[in-house]
């Protein structure tokens, strides 16, 4: 909560940045989130939050921690696994579980990146997602789409060794548009036309506030000091009055000039950053590990692979220097990658490249025989063909005629 004084300078901001959010771990463990659209089986009505979490609570073998979108998206957030095949079978495991449950409710699990059933009533009140909720509509209404509507799978990775983390943050940007290219799942809006794009998602969070969606990555800075300026830029969606109350800025006040200026409430402490912090979403958030968020929602069978892929071009040395080779091809085509997904020819060869750097590495890192199948089906079903789930939902035949990127 602010301070009647000031507290803090940006040097100190720096200093949290340096000893919180980039120290280096030196490890190779890999967590899951997975979000899941939560629908109603026809005739039932879908119930509330409340509800859907007193059915899981205490039944998840894998311990992973339950919340919920304000639309209702599921959200798993698994635990921290020495490696990947350990990390998915977790959360296979504990999806498994909350599939079932929910269905003897009359609740299926949906793994797409945006609901194109319609526009979803914000389910949760808290002051957080009000608050939230009232900063996009001032200017970005498609922040009510992005909070009801989207769903995503999330890679948790290490920062790695200190020698070596300036190195990985890049080449996790770099990763972003491949990612999202490869596992595109979203061809519709939440009306249900389509979209023109094959993440809609993406292009949902590409309509709201860039200036705390945008990549973070500078070339040429380290990480700690990109992520620093990155977020001292940003504006403060919301002051947090007390622990029930919030209240938009009236006017746009980055981070920085609530250090040097204040505001009506009082002055920010390194609390307030932290906060600050979790109201960021750029395609690779540093959290004490690095949280990859490219990826769309995907069906039970394909999200080990995103997984997995994703660990073994960071994690298995030869994988990631052969896909560093590639990635830097897609740094300013982030957008096209969204929108044409593996059917834009280099989109596409670099996308090929990148699995066939990733697929022998597999076994390197330790996956199971079951995500090394999955992965290999992948390939030949997706990749190779130069397509994306997407396609599988809406038949792109014709590239040239979608509509522009901008």
């Amino acid at each position: 909560m602010p301070s009647p004084t000031r507290t803090i300078t940006t040097r100190d901001v720096r200093r949290y940045v340096d000893e919180h959010v980039f120290a280096p771990n030196g490890g190779q463990r890999v967590g899951i989130e997975l979000e899941w659209v939560t629908r109603a089986v026809s005739p039932n009505a879908l119930p509330s939050p409340d509800e859907l979490r007193s059915l899981l609570e205490g039944t998840l073998p894998g311990s992973s921690r339950i919340t919920f979108e304000p639309g209702g998206q599921l959200e798993l957030s698994g635990p921290a696994h020495a490696g990947t095949a350990a990390a998915t079978t977790a959360m296979a495991a504990d999806t498994a579980v909350a599939r079932s449950a929910l269905a003897a409710r009359g609740v299926d699990l949906v793994g797409i990146g945006l609901d194109p059933t319609g526009p979803r009533a914000r389910v949760t009140d808290e002051p957080r997602y009000a608050a939230m909720e009232a900063y996009f509509d001032a200017h970005w209404p498609m922040g009510r789409t992005m909070m009801r509507n989207t769903a995503a799978v999330q890679v948790n990775v290490d920062l790695g060794d200190f020698s070596a983390v300036d190195l990985r943050w890049q080449r996790a940007h770099d990763l972003a548009p491949v990612l999202a290219a490869a596992f595109a799942n979203s061809p519709f809006d939440a009306s249900g036309a389509p979209s023109g794009w094959r993440s809609t998602r993406l292009a949902v969070w590409r309509g709201i506030d860039v200036r705390r969606t945008r990549p973070a990555a500078r070339p040429g800075t380290s990480a700690p000091t990109a992520w620093t300026g990155y977020a001292l830029e940003a504006p403060v969606m919301f002051v947090r009055a007390d622990a029930h109350r919030c209240t938009v800025p009236s006017r746009p006040l980055p981070f920085a000039r609530w250090i040097h200026e204040g505001h009506e409430l009082g002055w920010p402490t390194l609390d307030d950053f932290a906060y600050h912090l979790t109201t960021l979403f750029p395609p690779v958030r540093p959290r004490g590990w690095l949280e990859l968020r490219a990826v769309d929602a995907l069906p039970d069978e394909w999200w080990p692979v995103a997984v997995a892929v994703s660990v073994a071009l960071l994690d298995d040395p030869e994988a990631a220097d052969l896909a560093a080779r590639e990635t830097p091809a897609l740094r300013d085509r982030a957008a096209d990658a969204a929108r044409l997904g593996c059917s834009d020819p280099v989109i596409g060869r670099v996308v090929d490249r990148c699995f066939a750097a990733a697929l022998p590495a597999l076994a390197r890192i330790g996956a199971d025989e079951r995500t090394t199948a999955a992965a290999e089906d992948y390939y030949e079903r997706y990749v190779a063909r130069r397509r994306c789930p997407a396609d599988d939902l809406f038949p792109f035949t014709d590239p040239a005629r979608l509509p522009s990127a901008t």
